[in-house]
Order: C-alpha cells, then sequence, then structure tokens
C-alpha cells in the first residue's frame, strides 16, 4: 500500500478494549444465549469524532475464554459481546460517520477451547487436527495434565501456538479474514505478538488482503527489535513504536528530551531507519500502565501529547487517556481496561480539549501527515523540530518546564512566511533572516503551521 496516498496519512486512531469497555464477565459464557454489549459502543461514536479520531481499533472481539486473545472460533462474536450482526451493523454506523475500523488478528495462537484443540484432547493421537498446533508432542505431559504437550505463548499453557505452515490452517484463518471483510466491512487488522509468528505466513496474509481489498492496512505487535523485518514490501505496513512509547514519558519523567530527541532522529531523521514507514504511536495501551500514572507530574500530559501528534507516523489515543484515567498494571490488567461508566465519571479535563486541538492541527497539516522530519533546537527540558513536505511546513516546540521560554531557532524557511501556532490563535510568528522567535508555554507546546 502507498502510505502516503492512503487513509492511513490521515488516521488518529482510538483505542477500545471492548470486554472492558462493555463490561463483559471475565469469563466466556459458553453457548448460552448472546448478550449484545457491543451496542454500548454506538453512544460513544460522537465522542470518539468529538475527539478528532477517524478510525477505532477494536480489540478481541470474537468467541474466547477469557480475555479475547485466547481464541475459541474465529467465525462468531464472542457472546459476551453479541452476534455478528452487533457487530456489522457497529461497523456500518462507524463507517456512515467517516471511521475506519480495524480489529485484533489473534492469529499466533488460540485458547484450550478452540474447537480443533478440543477434537485434539478428545481424540489425541487420532485426531485429525493434531497438526494444526505446533509442537505436539504425545511422548510428553502438559502442565494440564494432557497426554501431549505443545507449544504455547509465552510460558503460558492456555495459549496454544498455532502451525502457521499448515494449509488447512492458514486458508481456516484467511477465511474468517475473508468474512470479516466482507460481513464487517473492516480496513485493517492489528496483529497479536506479530514479532514471533511465521514471517512467511505474514507475507501470504498481506497478499491475501491487499488482493481483497487494495487499501487494507496491516500493523503488527513489536516490542524488541527492528521493525522492517516486519514492516516492508512483501509483509506488514507498520508496527506498535515501543520504542518511542518509552521515550514519550521517560523523557519527561528524567527532564531528558535528549532520550526522544535520539529516538526520533534514529527512527526518522535523514539517515533514520524507519523514515519511510508509518509506525503506530501510542502513549498507553491495554497492556501498560496509563500514562496519567506513570508520569510524575500530570502537567506533562500536554507536552506529551504534542510530542505524540507531532512526530512522524500514527497516533493513537485509548480510551479513557483523553479524559486522564489512571491505572497502574498489576497482576489484574482491568484496572487499565475500565467500563464506559469509568470513562463517564470523568468529565472533560483540560487534556481532552488539547487533545482535540491536537488532532485538527494534524487533519490540516500535509507536513504533520506525511512530512520529513529536522531537529531544531535540543536541551534538557525542551525540543523544537520541524516537520516538512515541498510545501507544507509545521514547526513543533515543547516545554516540561514550569515557566515559560523564549527562544530564537534558526531553520531552512523562505524570509517573510507567516506560521500560525494551532495551539493559541493569538499567535503568529513570522520567519526573518532563516529565523523565528518563539515564545513555548510552561509544561505546554507551540505548533506553528505555514
Amino acid at each position: 500500500m502507498n502510505q502516503q496516498n492512503s487513509w492511513i496519512s490521515k488516521a488518529i486512531f482510538y483505542h477500545i478494549y471492548p470486554l472492558g469497555l462493555c463490561e463483559a464477565p471475565t469469563c466466556g459464557e459458553g453457548w448460552g444465549q448472546p448478550v449484545e454489549r457491543l451496542n454500548k459502543i454506538h453512544g460513544w461514536i460522537p465522542t470518539i469524532k468529538d475527539l478528532g479520531c477517524n478510525a477505532l481499533y477494536l480489540g478481541p472481539l470474537f468467541e474466547s475464554s477469557t480475555h479475547g486473545y485466547d481464541t475459541a472460533d474465529y467465525y462468531h462474536v464472542d457472546k459476551r459481546l453479541g452476534t455478528n450482526q452487533t457487530l456489522k451493523v457497529l461497523s456500518q454506523e462507524l463507517h456512515q460517520n467517516g471511521m475506519k475500523l480495524v480489529l485484533d488478528g489473534v492469529f499466533n495462537h488460540v485458547g484450550r477451547d478452540f474447537w480443533a484443540f478440543r477434537d485434539l484432547l478428545a481424540n489425541g493421537e487420532s485426531s485429525r487436527f493434531k497438526d494444526w498446533f505446533s509442537g505436539v508432542d504425545f511422548n510428553k505431559h502438559s502442565p494440564f495434565g494432557d497426554n501431549f504437550s505443545y507449544d504455547c505463548w509465552s510460558g503460558y499453557y492456555s495459549l496454544v501456538k498455532l502451525n502457521l505452515r499448515n494449509e488447512e490452517v492458514k486458508n481456516h484463518i484467511f477465511g474468517a479474514v475473508e468474512m470479516w471483510i466482507n460481513d464487517f466491512g473492516i480496513d485493517g487488522l492489528r496483529l497479536d505478538v506479530a514479532e514471533v509468528m511465521d514471517k512467511n505466513f505474514l507475507a501470504e496474509l498481506a497478499d491475501f488482503c491487499r488482493k481483497k481489498k487494495p487499501d487494507f492496512w496491516l500493523m503488527g505487535e513489536m516490542i524488541h527489535g527492528d521493525y522492517n523485518q516486519l514492516a516492508n514490501d512483501q509483509m506488514l505496513d507498520s508496527t506498535t513504536n515501543y520504542e518511542a512509547y518509552k521515550g514519550l514519558y521517560s523523557s519527561h519523567n528524567d527532564a531528558n528530551y535528549y532520550e526522544i530527541a535520539y529516538t526520533f532522529n534514529r527512527q526518522f531523521g535523514e539517515h533514520g531507519v524507519y523514515k519511510h514507514l508509518q509506525l503506530y504511536n501510542f502513549a498507553d495501551n491495554h497492556d501498560v500502565s496509563r500514562v496519567a500514572s506513570v508520569l510524575r507530574n500530570e502537567a506533562h500530559l500536554f507536552p506529551l501529547h504534542a510530542l505524540l501528534y507531532g512526530m512522524p507516523g500514527i497516533p493513537s489515543v485509548y480510551y479513557g487517556s483523553e479524559r486522564a484515567v489512571r491505572g497502574k498494571k498489576g497482576k489484574d490488567d482491568a484496572v487499565l481496561r475500565p467500563s464506559l461508566e469509568v470513562l463517564l465519571s470523568h468529565l472533560h479535563p483540560p487534556i481532552y480539549h488539547y487533545i482535540q486541538k491536537l488532532a485538527a492541527i494534524r487533519q490540516t497539516s500535509l507536513a504533520l501527515q506525511v512530512g520529513k522530519y529536522k531537529e531544531l533546537h535540543l536541551s534538557h527540558q525542551q525540543f523544537v523540530f520541524l516537520r516538512f513536505t515541498d510545501s507544507s511546513f509545521a514547526v513543533v516546540a515543547v516545554n516540561a518546564a514550569e515557566t515559560s521560554v523564549a527562544l530564537k531557532i534558526s531553520l531552512d524557511l523562505p524570509d517573510g512566511m507567516i506560521l500560525k501556532d494551532g495551539l493559541d490563535s493569538s499567535k503568529a510568528i513570522t520567519v526573518n533572516q532563516r529565523s523565528i522567535n518563539i515564545e513555548i508555554p510552561a509544561f505546554g507546546a507551540s505548533i506553528f503551521t505555514n
């Protein structure tokens, strides 16, 4: 996909963990009657749009036993959330509101309630599905006491690793994806634990999806390693940008913008290793502590989000973080995945309206959507960089200090060019002798565009 000519260049994501938002029971409801809890999202669509987001990434939706990443059936929506028709109607409303829909593709592993694994449990070596799973060994026992062992994800034997080189497995998964595209009109997939998945499978999946829908977007979860291994012409479009995620908060906690500036330059500078990619950028998600709890000074939410929206790549807001919802990761991830009622108990704090402004600036600036990156100024608590195309320019300036700061910034723009601050309509600056004079507010930012 040519990302600069696709919907993704203008995308601002809102990420929801639906089992949490919709207050689904923590354990699957077996084969009981569906409960259409997913309908709660309908009433939240105006809020998502109001925030300036135009793409929704929904966490796991399909039949599972507990948290959604232990799939039992790829072809049916989890009964705790409703039916396939429930999702179809939601998707239609999202698209009528000009929003794209991306779902979680959990294809590395399944749960022990997955129908083919249950056949293996029942029939052992005579099961026709024994080759659907990786590392099945009838000379060993699993920790669950099964008469065989098998490969799992990260030591969790409740997550059974699929054999993604098995043609029947691939056909089963590709058939599910085709159904999701045809019935639900999805626009992309976030691939769970993509960094440990078979690369041949990823390449085949990418080819399959793009033949079905040329502008289909594929993003892989990747925590460590070289993102180019997954995001390239043969495989995925993007990966999660965990490297920048860490720097976004720690550079504020440590009063050290040198850290995040190093990351930006390494990733997106003149010789940046990912300057040709649009990575998926985030301040928090369903697996990590809430950014409002991670920052030592909550006032740093403002410059942090200015960086998130100003940096190269695709910005994403995890539901509730626009309201400064707090929560620290522990033994139970429920606090990271709150209900709609928890969100409604948090009124629109200043960070909500700030994110609205950031989205509006990004939607009108080609430089912020697809522009190149160049560092202009760097100190421990002030950081200024330029995003630019041939005709569009954006100067992003952040200040982590408790007092405002005035700076003179040299930059290679024509004298007389007027730049306006999207965060403060009273501010406009003019390029003079290839430099600008700016004042960055305390615990804040300025984003000047032409």
